[in-house]
């Protein structure tokens, strides 16, 4: 038997190299479209999952915004109602101030001493007739029964007055 010649071996090859060639060009190409296909498809999976995750968090992001938007508004809430308040305040002492003063205002009245006898009479009519009057030196009287005492001075009637008025009162600074 005799030995083919490299350019026989080569040519009888041939076909069966062209055909490896073709299947492997068939496989490599089918391989290609299966990672694309397979590509295509773990991108759209991230894609779905990308948006999933972004609109979770845009609901978390929005209700944590208003979560927090609702905690700024009750707290400016609370400030500005505590500001009304201290304002207010302000305006009551300054009232209770003006008031008392000008009620202190009476022990330079000439009738003040009309004023002290109309409050000796209240006192002793609350503790009876052997109260013990002494005349405070704001202005006022306090009288005192063993056990028992009455302040009747210019500075607790003003309070008392304008504890009844507490009412009206409020009204000068009510919308």
């Amino acid at each position: 038997m005799r030995t083919p010649a490299p350019e026989e071996v080569e040519a009888a090859l041939g076909p069966v190299r062209t055909e490896l060639l073709r299947a492997a060009h068939a496989e490599a190409a089918e391989l290609l479209t299966r990672a694309d296909g397979d590509a295509a498809e773990l991108l759209d999976g991230a894609r779905a999952e990308a948006r999933t995750i972004l609109e979770e968090a845009r609901r978390e992001g929005e209700a944590q915004g208003a979560a927090a938007g609702r905690e700024v508004c009750a707290r400016a809430r609370r400030e500005a109602r505590a500001h009304e308040l201290a304002v207010r305040r302000e305006a009551y002492e300054e009232l209770r101030r003006r008031v008392t003063e000008r009620v202190r205002e009476l022990r330079h009245a000439t009738d003040y001493a009309s004023v002290l006898e109309r409050l000796t009479g209240h006192a002793r009519r609350l503790l009876g007739p052997d109260a013990e009057i002494v005349v405070h030196p704001d202005g006022g009287l306090i009288a005192r029964v063993p056990g028992r005492r009455v302040d009747c001075t210019l500075d607790t009637l003003a309070a008392r007055a304008l504890g009844r008025a507490d009412v009206e009162v409020e009204t000068l600074w009510a919308p």
